[in-house]
């Protein structure tokens, strides 16, 4: 089965702290669905459209265990606190078996 990604470039982060209190939610939320964070900042090279902006990507052994995730009511509650906290590009991706 493959597995799930969820992979979140931030073009923007303007409030910090609301940035910091969803982490501290998402973390919990990504860690009771199985996720694991594989970057979380970090160095960045972008090329050609790509910003080098901060980008976390965190697998799940399953597409639909991220998807799921990402629906559950954890995380919800950590998106309540983000808010309009930051502009990003979040998408879930299928891995390659």
């Amino acid at each position: 089965m493959a597995k799930g990604y969820w992979v979140s470039v931030y073009r923007t982060i303007s409030d910090a702290e609301k940035l910091a209190a969803y982490n501290k939610l998402a973390r919990a939320a990504v860690q009771a669905e199985g996720g694991r964070v594989l970057v979380r900042g970090g160095r960045v090279v972008a090329h050609d459209a790509g910003i080098a902006e901060r980008t976390v990507l965190i697998e799940f052994d399953t597409f639909e265990q991220a998807v799921a995730a990402r629906e559950s009511a954890a995380y919800q509650e950590a998106l309540v606190v983000l808010s309009d906290a930051v502009e990003r590009d979040f998408r879930i991706v299928e891995g390659i078996d």
